[in-house]
């Protein structure tokens, strides 16, 4: 029964806040930071670009609220925002340093530091290298469990697109894993 009221909840929060309330919007910030912040990570791969990304993230939302018609989920719109913002902050990251320049310097957050299992980070590193489209697709899909047509809303492309996309990052991270000695069970991808 709370369930079938959140969507209700939640467009009298975003109305509230379309209006000018900025507790209204304080509110729908609490509520969908972590998700901003996760799916920003699987993009970035920097928990600091994380958090800068997820600040740009809800001043543009905030700035496009009035836009916001309700066909897609909230979270399906912050979503795609999200993944529009970090792709941004690659594309000018790539622009300022070579990609092994950037590989040489990346440094790990405290998420990469505590795991332990050297799988994990040969996965990450493999899902870094992915190009940027097919980056999107493996992490809202694999690591924030999104339909194929939520990531399609996403992302603002076929579903079809979506499928392609998945099977190639698969494809990719699975010879890009196995050349690297990292053994798969079949759910991992």
């Amino acid at each position: 029964m709370e369930n079938s009221n959140k969507p209700r909840a939640e467009m009298g929060l975003i109305r509230k806040a379309a209006a000018g309330d900025m507790t209204a919007y304080a509110q729908l910030v609490s509520e969908n930071r972590e998700r901003v912040l996760r799916a920003a990570y699987g993009v970035l791969g920097s928990i600091e670009e994380a958090e800068d990304a997820a600040q740009d993230v809800f001043v543009k939302a905030w700035q496009k609220l009035e836009t916001y018609n309700g066909e897609a989920s909230f979270s399906s719109w912050l979503y795609r925002i999200t993944v529009n913002t970090s792709i941004d902050v690659l594309r000018r990251r790539r622009e300022q340093t070579g990609l092994d320049q950037q590989m040489a310097e990346k440094t790990y957050g405290p998420e990469d530091r505590m795991l332990q299992n050297d799988a994990q980070r040969q996965i990450r590193q493999a899902v870094d290298e992915l190009p940027d489209g097919s980056r999107a697709v493996i992490i809202l899909r694999e690591y924030e469990q999104l339909s194929y047509k939520e990531i399609a809303e996403i992302l603002e492309i076929p579903i079809g697109t979506v499928m392609s996309r998945l099977n190639y990052a698969r494809r990719r991270l699975r010879e890009t894993l196995t050349r690297q000695g990292v053994t798969l069970v079949e759910s991992s991808l």
